[in-house]
């Protein structure tokens, strides 16, 4: 299979959801929720993609680099590149039927496993969040489940289901605080205070996980999860699809990796090729989620697709290295931005 005919698929199987365009920015799928659109007037996911084509890396030539590692270690994870799958859910809602909720979960987890990295597996239906789970189970536990920041006990339930399952990562989306169909559905989601935080945390790692928040875009809230015991964060804004006026991850990103001392940063937004990851790298993320991509290699190329996406988004991050020489994606850093 190539990149032409698993995007040709993707477009067919997704029956309209989303158009597969060649320059995935939110123009064409603007307001498009449920769907791949960014929300309202899809301003922050046009953000996400502006503030990357902003940064320029410094090319260099005149170097020993020859052949640029792109493995790395995150959260204890050992990954073949510094990118992750980001937690994907509601195929029927969202991605057109393309593919039931439970074999898009499989697609995803296995074909990054395939690549040598990991997938996070979503939530948001009981569905979405079982289809999720048994796939990472099927895998071993090789998967991060993201948990929504559901009101009352649900969290804590959820929580302990991972936990059985073997994981050694789990997370939680904060920016989907404010998503209005799961309180009217009667599963209301919330912001957290420091001490809610705090207890999730904690009971985290007395079952013997690492605990990412994922939703961070301010220093604010970045020092606050570093207080509160989070062992990762990553700076995102939801694929633009939670609030319409905020900024692209690339333009927030160095602020707060600049404050935060000990946690691990990664973030995601736009990311769309192994320069956009070599941006993030160079802006103090130690690695990146990708999302819609990820969702068109699913759905147009199952396990296979997601493998050849990752093992592109690789060649190009190693092309990228060899061009600004750097030799590791663990020197990766501000001195290679223009």
């Amino acid at each position: 299979m190539d990149m032409k005919t698993l995007r040709q698929q993707a477009r067919e199987r997704m029956n309209g959801a989303c158009r597969v365009c060649p320059h995935c920015d939110g123009r064409a799928c603007a307001g498009e929720l449920p769907g791949m659109g960014g929300i309202r007037t899809a301003a922050s996911f046009r953000a996400n993609i502006t503030a990357l084509e902003k940064v320029c890396l410094r090319m260099r030539l005149i170097h020993e680099v020859r052949a640029p590692e792109t493995a790395c270690e995150v959260l204890g994870l050992p990954l073949s590149l510094p990118v992750l799958i980001a937690p994907l859910a509601g195929t029927t809602f969202n991605m057109g039927k393309g593919l039931p909720e439970e074999r898009f979960a499989q697609v995803v987890t296995e074909g990054a496993r395939s690549a040598g990295t990991i997938a996070c597996t979503g939530d948001g239906t009981p569905e979405a969040f079982d289809c999720g789970l048994k796939a990472v189970e099927a895998v071993e536990g090789w998967g991060i489940p993201v948990i929504k920041p559901w009101a009352g006990d649900v969290f804590f339930e959820r929580l302990e289901r991972v936990a059985q399952a073997g994981c050694r990562v789990v997370g939680m989306d904060i920016d989907t605080a404010a998503i209005t169909a799961l309180a009217k559905s009667k599963r209301p989601v919330s912001p957290k205070s420091r001490a809610e935080l705090s207890a999730i945390v904690e009971k985290t790692h007395a079952l013997g996980l690492k605990f990412m928040l994922k939703g961070v875009l301010s220093v604010e809230d970045a020092l606050a999860a570093e207080e509160c015991g989070c062992d990762a964060i990553v700076v995102s804004n939801h694929g633009g699809r939670a609030f319409e006026a905020v900024p692209g991850t690339a333009a927030a990103l160095p602020a707060i990796v600049r404050n935060v001392k000990e946690m691990t940063v990664l973030a995601d937004g736009g990311v769309r090729s192994g320069a956009d990851v070599l941006k993030m790298l160079a802006l103090g993320a130690r690695a990146v989620l990708i999302g819609r991509p990820a969702i068109i290699a699913g759905m147009g190329g199952e396990e296979e697709g997601v493998q050849m996406l990752l093992s592109r988004m690789q060649r190009q991050l190693a092309e990228g290295m060899l061009l600004t020489g750097c030799a590791s994606v663990r020197e990766a850093g501000p001195h290679l931005l223009a």
